[in-house]
């Protein structure tokens, strides 16, 4: 499952987003500037204030980085 952490004026999260739908990958998205709880859970997971936060089955990506993303769902080339 892939969980991210935005904020609506994020450009990286929208290009994330965009990657994950050209990809057809499913995700779950928590808007962290309205949800107090989704915060909380960003930074003690990956101990950082910055979006987007991606979890990917439990690893955390930090900014859109497309080669961490790629090796944590197994498809990095």
């Amino acid at each position: 499952m892939i969980k991210i952490y935005t904020t609506p004026t994020c450009v990286y999260c929208k290009m994330a987003k965009e990657y994950f739908g050209k990809n057809n990958l499913a995700f779950e998205e928590h808007d962290v500037s309205k949800d107090e709880a989704s915060l909380n859970e960003m930074v003690a997971k990956s101990h950082q204030m910055g979006v987007p936060v991606i979890d990917v089955n439990g690893t955390i990506v930090v900014g859109f980085d497309k080669g961490a993303i790629e090796s944590a769902l197994g498809t990095g080339k």
